[in-house]
Formats: C-alpha cells, sequence, structure tokens
C-alpha cells in the first residue's frame, strides 16, 4: 500500500483562462473595447463570431445563443419537434441533453451505450425508434466523436432527424468533416470549460439549411424580424455581444489548444497502458478525441479518487448519475440501462487541460501506477 502524500497543491482538473497570463491580456483588451463601444446585445461582434465560426466548422450557418441547452431546444423548435414527438437521446451525458427534449415538450427516450466507448451506437437507436419517433441526438461526449454513419443511415431510412450534441467536441473531426456540420444540426456549449469556452453560459446551433438557421435566428430573440414585428413566439436566448467577442479571440487558438489536449491525451493514455484503470474505446478507426475531458474507468473508483487526492492529483466524475436514473426524469429501477449505470459507478476523470506540463503527466502517471485496488 502506497502510504506517499504530497503538500504541494492539487494538480486541477481543469484551469480557465486565468492561468494563462498572456491570453489573459488579449481577452481583457477585448472586453474594455466592447465596454467602450457600450453594445452589449446583437451586433457586430456577434455576426461576426457567427460567420468565423460556421467557418471554422465547414458549415454555411452558425447562430449565437444564449447556452448549450437552448442550443438543443431551440434546434428541436425549428424542427417543429414538440408534444407528441419521442427524441432518441444516451442516458450517458450530461443532463441538458435530454432536458432540452423536455423542455420544448417532446419525449426523450432514453437508451444505453456501448460500454467501451461510452458512446450512442446505431444499434441502440434502431431498437428505440417508434411511430413517435422524430429525431435522434448523438453526443460527443468528453470529445469523442461518435461513429455517425451508420446512425445517419438508420436515421435516414426512418425519416428522422439528427441533431448532434458537440457541447464537448469543439473542432473534433468526424472523418474529414468538424463534428456539428454532418447531422441536420450541431449544437454547441460555450460553458467556461469547454475546449472553446467564453466567460459565462453561451452556445450555437451550426446547420447547412438556411431555413432552419434564420427560424432560430428568429426563436432567440422574441421570434422579431425587423425590429417590433414579433412574426412567431420566441424567446430570450441571444448570445451576448461580450460573449462572441471574447470568443472571437479564443477561436483562433482553438486548434492549438485542440493539439496541445490531444499530445497530452496520448501522453497519458501511454502512461497508462497495463495500469489497473482502464480507457474509453474509439468509436471507429482513426476517431478523432480533443479531450475536453480524460476519463478512465475502475472497479475501485472511491478508493482510486482518494489515493490520487492524497497524491497531489484531483479528480471528478462526469457523471455520477445517468439521466435515467436522476430524479428528474423519475429515476427508473437499477438495471434498466445496464451500460450507462455502469459506467456511472466506475467512471473517474483526471486531469487534462492545455496548459499542463509534462511534470504534472508525469506526476498523474506515476500516482496511477502507485494505486494497488483494495488498498
Amino acid at each position: 500500500m502506497s502510504t506517499h502524500t504530497t503538500t504541494a497543491p492539487a494538480i486541477p482538473v481543469t484551469r480557465l483562462d486565468q492561468s494563462d497570463p498572456v491570453l489573459l491580456e488579449e481577452l481583457l483588451a477585448v472586453v474594455e473595447r466592447v465596454a467602450r463601444q457600450g453594445a452589449f446585445t446583437m451586433g457586430s461582434e456577434l455576426e461576426a463570431f457567427e460567420q468565423e465560426f460556421a467557418t471554422y466548422c465547414g458549415s454555411p450557418h452558425a447562430v449565437g445563443v444564449s447556452s448549450g441547452t437552448e442550443a438543443i431546444s431551440l434546434a428541436l423548435r425549428a424542427l417543429d419537434i414538440g408534444p407528441g414527438d419521442e427524441v432518441i437521446v444516451p442516458s450517458n451525458s450530461f443532463i441538458a441533453t435530454a432536458e432540452a427534449v423536455s423542455w420544448v415538450g417532446a419525449t426523450p427516450v432514453l437508451v444505453d451505450v456501448d460500454p467501451q466507448t461510452h458512446l450512442l451506437t446505431a444499434d441502440a437507436v434502431a431498437a428505440a425508434i417508434t411511430p413517435s419517433t422524430r429525431c435522434v441526438v448523438p453526443v460527443h461526449l468528453m470529445g469523442s466523436t461518435v461513429d455517425l454513419d451508420p446512425i445517419l443511415a438508420v436515421a435516414r431510412d426512418a425519416g428522422l432527424r439528427v441533431i448532434e450534441d458537440t457541447a464537448q467536441a469543439h473542432g473534433a473531426f468526424h472523418r474529414d468533416r468538424r463534428v456539428g456540420s454532418v447531422g441536420d444540426v450541431g449544437c454547441f456549449s460555450f460553458y467556461p470549460t469547454k475546449n472553446l469556452g467564453g466567460w459565462g453560459d453561451g452556445g450555437a446551433v451550426v446547420t447547412p439549411d438556411e431555413d432552419l438557421a434564420a427560424r432560430v435566428r428568429l426563436l432567440r430573440s422574441h421570434g422579431e424580424s425587423p425590429r417590433y414585428h414579433h412574426r412567431i413566439v420566441g424567446t430570450t436566448a441571444r448570445l451576448d455581444a461580450l460573449q462572441a467577442a471574447l470568443l472571437r479571440v479564443k477561436l483562433r487558438h482553438l486548434d492549438d489548444r485542440n493539439a496541445d489536449r490531444r499530445r497530452l491525451g496520448a501522453a497519458l493514455a501511454d502512461g497508462l497502458a497495463g495500469t489497473s484503470v482502464e480507457l474509453p474505446a474509439p468509436a471507429f478507426d482513426g476517431a478523432d478525441h480533443v479531450y475536453h475531458l480524460f476519463v478512465v474507468r475502475s472497479g475501485h473508483r472511491d478508493a482510486l479518487r482518494a489515493h490520487l487526492e492524497r497524491h497531489g492529483v484531483s479528480t471528478a466524475v462526469h457523471y455520477p448519475f445517468p439521466i435515467h436514473r436522476t430524479e428528474a426524469y423519475g429515476a427508473l429501477p437499477e438495471g434498466t440501462l445496464p451500460g450507462a449505470e455502469r459506467l456511472a459507478r466506475e467512471i473517474c476523470t483526471l486531469p487534462l487541460f492545455p496548459t499542463m506540463t509534462d511534470h504534472e503527466v508525469a506526476q498523474i502517471v506515476a500516482a496511477v501506477r502507485s494505486f494497488e485496488p483494495g488498498e
């Protein structure tokens, strides 16, 4: 049994912008510019970001909205999905994926995931389709890309729409295309911890469909176009101009930051080979991973976390309850979706962020390697 402990500050699961002084100064200059302009809602900063983000994603249209949750809700509303409709959602995801479906009055049909990849599969989708099914929401979880091609084939045969939940995979590729640009719609979150994160909540809807993009633009701002002409019943779900301006700066750095994440993720994976923890498998040969989160599995998860904490390594659990076991969704009986339930018992998130040092990687690897299950 290892009894070593460290008194140095623990390596955090992630670090935000204040840990990068050069980037922080660039972002603070943007805050001052927007403040002096006094243009905080809609306007040129938002329009510029939308164009730049659409181009980055390889899609004709991007619409900035107030959160990743609203991105999915507004996409569903724009597709006329609501009461009486079913939407297939993986239970191994943050609750927002299902929550957005419920919020528009549709029914999320929660399905199991592949226990090795942690991701939705075409077989799970096919088995869940009923006459009421209108849509499926694959989630590129942790930064790891879902195998979309067979899911798209199943969806096409059944006449379903496909909304990619891309909240954790900004900049990842699905074969030769950016995730978010492959299905009918891609929905992004810009929560501060994301690979592309703002300084508050924010999100975007990306789509090749001009009419769909126009409808989302109406819905996010009271159905208004032009001013005070309310064409449909909408809501307040705009991306703030300040967030858009900050995201424009960070978008220019995203590919470099993702390259850092891939390098660090590969180093951690190599270092942890042969240890007591298991890593998720890729969903297909050559699948991309931009390591929003570095997740491992352990049958002794709680003991592992305590051990790592003693060795100066912070951890987290994403997520301790699959959606179908949460109180919000009626806590379906244990055993309903065994794959997702087992993951919830075993997954552990280790630190990974673009400014992580090689020394920190070595410390994490050494701490995991010194763990003895049952200690």
